[in-house]
């Protein structure tokens, strides 16, 4: 029993270790020449029974789409995860919020340790045909994270979301 326990806690280690570099990769790569974003994870929009809904396909094992973020878009990977939507401070500039009114007075636990981080509400969250207003979310320190990990502040405002056949499905 405490070997399997141990297996199962170097897996879990090995993952925290890895998955911040793969969406770092990612995400660093999902920025052109000109800093604008590229969409690089199929996105479409699907009819469900009751809302709206995307269906996302899955890109190396990962859930990875773009978002628009207070009218501008960019791109960011799905985290179950995380408690809430996850940016860095360069990405809060570009998404309008003044470095100033940042206030860094909560802590973050992340992969790569615990961090300072400033709670914000975002206005606008939308993918495809999915919007929802007002959704929290934390600013970290640049060295901290590279892009954008969308969590449960987004997720949990859905009426559901799945995995099924390798895509996740989002349902407004």
């Amino acid at each position: 029993m405490l070997a399997r326990l141990s297996i199962f806690a170097a897996g879990i280690a090995v993952a925290a270790m890895v998955l911040p570099g793969v969406a770092t990769r990612y995400l660093e790569q999902a920025e052109s020449a000109a800093g604008q974003p590229i969409e690089q994870a199929p996105v479409s929009t699907a009819s469900y029974a009751g809302g709206k809904g995307v269906k996302l396909e899955a890109t190396q094992g990962h859930f990875f789409g773009t978002f628009e973020i207070n009218g501008r878009k960019q791109p960011g990977m799905i985290d179950t995860g995380a408690s809430m939507i996850a940016i860095n401070v360069s990405m809060s500039r570009k998404l309008g919020i003044a470095p100033g009114s940042l206030q860094f007075n909560a802590r973050a636990n992340t992969a790569n340790g615990v961090v300072k981080g400033a709670p914000v509400v975002l206005d606008r969250v939308k993918i495809g045909s999915i919007s929802v207003e007002n959704v929290r979310a934390m600013v970290l320190p640049d060295a901290s994270l590279s892009g954008m990990l969308v969590g449960m502040s987004f997720l949990n405002r859905l009426s559901s979301y799945r995995v099924e056949n390798g895509a996740l499905h989002l349902v407004r």
